[in-house]
């Protein structure tokens, strides 16, 4: 490393780690009612966007999460019309949902509204779906959204949350998920961003028992890479009313659009949890 050369880091005290990036420039800051966002250009990771701090995501490895939060859930149900993603508002993961053509409305809810004008600003390939005829995009207390929306209205419910600390802290307890049971019709599925399972495994479990004292009955953790999020192991968490994980292979091999890392084989080979995982959440 030269002396000229600039380097984010951010440092993980739960995980006692760190992770940087050389980068050249500051590219934008906003400081909204909710938090501080900040977009810097790197010379190896694409853009990255902070919020208060702590990496989202990256223009070079965003794909890892946005796939993995959204196609394994719509090729586990049936047949997903309408979806809610709470969050999101880089808008990757509704880019993602909309690529499914049975789905007939997508609501994205986001408390913050910068999120997303940064997004357009510099990750305009996040939002290229953005216009779609079935995309909603709402800046509102997603929480309360969820309270209020009628139930049995939603086939799938993608919490696409930042760390549960600041404006997320509510989307991780009994109530909202109570309000996410309500909302989903029988056959429905929760998804939410569910931390490193190699560090962060007591929050998976507090968080799917929450989830079962809100009513859900089975529960599916994924794991999957994604390098800018501490230890650089991360994963989502599935939860269902009832009925099992078992998803539509033919179709997801089938799929009539482009991924980069998501497919069926990938899919299957996350359901295999490491023995350690599967032990710690009682699947060992």
């Amino acid at each position: 490393m030269s002396s000229s050369d600039t380097w984010h880091y951010e440092n993980f005290e739960r995980a006692g780690s760190a992770i940087g990036y050389r980068i050249t420039r500051k590219l934008d800051e906003v400081q909204s009612p909710f938090q501080k966002i900040e977009i810097f250009e790197s010379t190896d990771w694409g853009n990255l966007m902070l919020i208060d701090g702590a990496m989202m995501l990256t223009t070079r490895d965003n794909f890892l999460y946005h796939e993995m939060m959204s196609h394994p859930a719509l090729f586990t149900h049936a047949a997903p019309k309408n979806v809610v993603i709470i969050g999101g508002g880089d808008c990757g993961t509704l880019r993602e949902v909309l690529k499914h053509p049975g789905v007939e409305e997508a609501v994205q809810c986001d408390i913050d509204e910068q999120v997303t004008r940064m997004a357009e600003k510099w990750f305009p390939e996040l939002c290229e779906r953005n216009g779609d005829a079935r995309a909603q995009l709402l800046f509102d207390d997603g929480i309360a959204y969820m309270a209020n929306r009628a139930p049995g209205s939603v086939d799938i419910i993608i919490v696409d949350s930042t760390d549960p600390v600041g404006p997320a802290e509510g989307l991780f307890n009994k109530a909202f998920y109570e309000s996410c049971f309500r909302a989903l019709k029988d056959d429905g599925i929760l998804v939410q961003q569910s931390e490193s399972p190699l560090v962060l495994l007591d929050l998976i479990k507090e968080m799917r028992g929450e989830m079962g004292k809100a009513g859900f009955a089975r529960f599916q953790t994924l794991p999957f890479p994604q390098p800018c999020y501490p230890t650089g192991w991360w994963s989502c968490t599935l939860a269902r009313k009832s009925g099992g994980f078992d998803f539509r292979d033919a179709d997801a091999r089938g799929k009539g659009f482009d991924t980069l890392y998501y497919s069926a084989d990938i899919h299957r080979g996350a359901q295999t949890l490491p023995p350690f995982v599967a032990a710690a959440l009682g699947e060992g």
